[in-house]
């Protein structure tokens, strides 16, 4: 009879333990980048002063190294990239909110690929709320997902509720790019759709944060009649179901009338009456976008319509940003140095 009241005593106590190491690894990794900020700062500030070179960091590195002997990170290279990080930070009023809450190697990639500063916190932000990785934010830096975010052409503004419509837009991209499939030259939609579902969590991640899996081929019955959704989701910051689409081919204007016809069809049978309209996105290998706005002009359902690429068919500006043998090489030295 105790069992039950014990393993929920053990379970509080687990959580509450789990909650305190995340908010002491947090905490840690705050003044971590805050020590950076500092040294950065004094090394500018002498430099300045004293007239010193970039020669003084390789015996500003060994004399640190010589007094703290258990003291990791503090390499030449990493010395200069604190030197780098206070100027790329000098006010620093940004630190506590946005910058100190991202691991050092999140940072140092941050400052090394992206320039704008605008378009830096940006990343920061998706970061922070999305929890990526070091690796995933390598993988979005490198298929440019700020230059394709809210991209897609679509009809939100006249069909969704004001407060709906713009969060919309900026959740939809274009192109998406399925650089984790595995095809054959010769290739159906279904064969597209069934790698996706059975790489369903990287899916999600090209989706965006929101996105929840609720099924491949989704049977619908209008009218004694049978139909298939070739994937369904529903968006939880949307609040709505979501109908993608895949075309195999390129855009015509006729695919957004059978779209409209599935939304129509969701919203009437799988809709609660709390849920916001349901969203369609057509995913074609290629599409006008003059033609997609004339066909999207008079549908009364939100849709939108963008391209999809595999990795066989990036253009030439998003290949050129595909990292290298020798890139992944450095990269992984990068990875040694922040860590030594």
């Amino acid at each position: 009879m105790e069992i039950m009241p014990y393993q929920a005593l053990f379970n509080d106590i687990k959580t509450a333990i789990r909650n305190a190491q995340i908010r002491a690894t947090l905490a840690v990794n705050s003044e971590m980048i805050l020590l950076y900020w500092e040294t950065g700062k004094m090394i500018a500030e002498r430099q300045s002063q004293e007239g010193w070179s970039a020669k003084v960091i390789p015996r500003l590195s060994k004399d640190l190294k010589n007094e703290f002997s258990d003291l990791n990170g503090y390499s030449e290279r990493n010395l200069g990239r604190m030197l780098s990080f206070f100027k790329e930070y000098s006010d620093k009023s940004i630190l506590p909110q946005l910058v100190a809450k991202l691991p050092w190697g999140h940072n140092i990639l941050l400052i090394e690929k992206i320039k704008d500063l605008n378009i830096r916190i940006w990343y920061i932000q998706q970061c922070i709320e999305s929890q990526w990785t070091r690796q995933v934010l390598e993988s979005q830096l490198k298929n440019q997902l700020y230059e394709r975010q809210g991209k897609a052409v679509t009809n939100f503004q006249n069909t969704l509720p004001s407060e709906v419509s713009t969060l919309a837009q900026e959740t939809i991209k274009d192109p998406y790019i399925f650089d984790f499939l595995s095809l054959d030259t010769l290739y159906r939609e279904r064969d597209i759709e069934n790698q996706l579902v059975q790489h369903v969590s990287k899916f999600l991640l090209e989706l965006g944060k929101g996105f929840a899996f609720v099924g491949q081929q989704y049977k619908l019955k209008v009218a004694e009649n049978d139909y298939y959704l070739d994937l369904l989701f529903y968006h939880t910051r949307l609040k709505c179901y979501v109908v993608i689409e895949l075309k195999n081919n390129k855009f015509i204007p006729e695919y957004t009338g059978k779209l409209n016809f599935y939304l129509s069809a969701v919203d009437s049978l799988i809709k609660m009456p709390d849920d916001n309209p349901t969203i369609g996105l057509l995913l074609c290998k290629e599409k006008n976008s003059i033609e997609a706005e004339f066909a999207l002009r008079d549908m009364t359902k939100p849709i939108g319509v963008s391209e999809y690429i595999i990795t066989e068919n990036l253009p030439e500006n998003l290949k050129s940003s595909l990292p290298t043998i020798e890139e992944i090489e450095n990269e992984l030295k990068i990875s040694s140095d922040i860590n030594s």
